[in-house]
């Protein structure tokens, strides 16, 4: 006997599932009851550097379109969890195919299959060294990493709009006991290396996996019409909230204006060497001053998830024992 195929709006697509955050989504969906599709992302090299010359390239890979599309028959909802994560390394045509061309590829099939929606997970770090995140158009990319997510936004905000309602949601520094940056910081929070500028009551970017999920899970169920860029919202942590989580005491306290100029310096160096270092002096910016966060539209809508982000860094902390 054949099984009757769940409606459109139960089946829900997932590229990049293997990865930490596609794991997490495609275990939160089954939990909600949602028939999960994994798929796996085609490899692409970009050669182009503008959202012109990436939307030129997309138009020539009809052929991986049109697999795309045909995977996609019968999904409501698409979620792009795929792309590559790598902060410190420099460019190339792997990062911007896997962060650029890809997006407006995804994009281009899911019109083509009739997807209602598509969330295409995107990143703060767009926006660098800006003191507020937002989820306006802004951007301010500072790495290879950084400029590969902007110009995938930029890109799919260049395409021509199709039928199916595309969204790109900046997550922040995600964390979860089973990612490697997440056990990165438990071990400096343990340390004597952690440290915070000035008081340490500064909010702070860093959120845990559990809280994006759920908010993911919100974005596709939204029946309603949802902006082109959201930001993943805040779950009310500060600098030293995040270090005392992940390790287990209070972090020293260091004058700002220290704290300012050694970030001056060290970023002045890692130009020099190509930008090698951006990424962990990014993270040690992060640390020390961490970034607010402007309330958007999940706030408006009611969208925002139960703050997880204390628990699960004791999680890892206790993990990493």
């Amino acid at each position: 006997m054949n099984s009757i195929p769940s409606p459109p709006e139960q089946v829900w697509a997932v590229l990049g599932a293997t990865g930490f955050i596609g794991s997490a989504l495609e275990k939160a969906l089954h939990d909600a009851g949602i028939t999960v599709r994994c798929l796996k992302a085609p490899r692409l090299s970009a050669r182009s550097t503008d959202a012109a010359g990436i939307l030129a390239e997309a138009e020539g890979l009809t052929t991986e379109r049109a697999a795309l599309a045909q995977a996609l028959s019968g999904a409501g909802v698409l979620i792009n969890a795929a792309g590559l994560a790598t902060p410190s390394d420099g460019d190339s045509a792997e990062l911007r195919g896997a962060n650029a061309l890809l997006p407006v590829l995804v994009a281009g099939a899911a019109d083509d299959a009739g997807v209602r929606r598509f969330i295409h997970l995107s990143s703060a770090s767009v926006q660098g060294h800006r003191p507020f995140l937002d989820e306006s158009t802004y951007t301010q990319p500072f790495s290879a990493y950084s400029r590969s997510k902007a110009l995938g936004e930029l890109t799919l905000a260049a395409r021509t709009p199709g039928p199916c309602s595309v969204v790109a949601i900046r997550a922040t520094s995600v964390q979860g006991a089973a990612r490697k940056t997440t056990a990165s910081l438990v071990r400096i929070a343990a340390s004597p290396l952690a440290s915070v500028a000035g008081r340490g009551d500064a909010p702070s970017p860093v959120s845990s996996v559990d809280a994006l999920t759920s908010f993911v899970l919100a974005v596709g169920r939204h029946q309603g019409e949802v902006p082109p860029i959201i930001l993943q919202p805040w779950e009310g942590a500060t600098v030293s909230s995040v270090l005392r989580a992940a390790g287990g005491r209070s972090p020293l306290r260091l004058p700002s204006w220290l704290c300012r100029g050694t970030l001056k310096a060290g970023y002045a160096v890692s130009s020099l060497l190509g930008e090698r270092l951006h990424g962990p002096l990014r993270r040690v910016e992060m640390m020390w001053f961490g970034q607010r966060q402007e309330p958007g539209w999940a706030e408006a809508t009611g969208n925002v998830p139960a703050p997880r982000v204390e628990q699960v860094l004791r999680g890892a902390r206790s993990a990493h024992a």
